[in-house]
């Protein structure tokens, strides 16, 4: 996983120099959300593999049942805060080429 985010966050950062603003803070600051919110995508999708798309509770013994899990509609909350940076950007995710193990930040 840490090989695939270094190589996401690398992508992004040659589009920006690419487009000579990697240089502003403001810049570096987005990316360092995107990536932010990427891990915290990959957890919530951890979740819902883990415990699936609905959830077994129980208050009692006679109250009980199913509800969805929230880490869904977390999930499309956070995908859509990060398409959100990447057209702040200027990037669209088509736009991404693929960065080779051996490029540095």
């Amino acid at each position: 996983m840490d090989k695939l985010r270094r190589k996401i966050k690398l992508a992004i950062i040659n589009q920006l120099k690419g487009k000579q603003v990697y240089k502003y803070a403001h810049y570096q600051d987005l990316v360092n959300d995107y990536m932010k919110l990427w891990d915290i995508k990959n957890m919530l999708q951890k979740d819902i593999d883990e415990r699936g798309v609905s959830l077994y509770w129980q208050n009692g013994e006679s109250q009980f049942g199913y509800k969805k899990n929230e880490s869904i509609s977390e999930l499309l909350k956070v995908n859509k805060q990060m398409l959100s940076i990447l057209y702040d950007l200027g990037i669209r995710a088509s736009d991404l080429k693929v960065v080779e193990e051996d490029e540095e930040l």
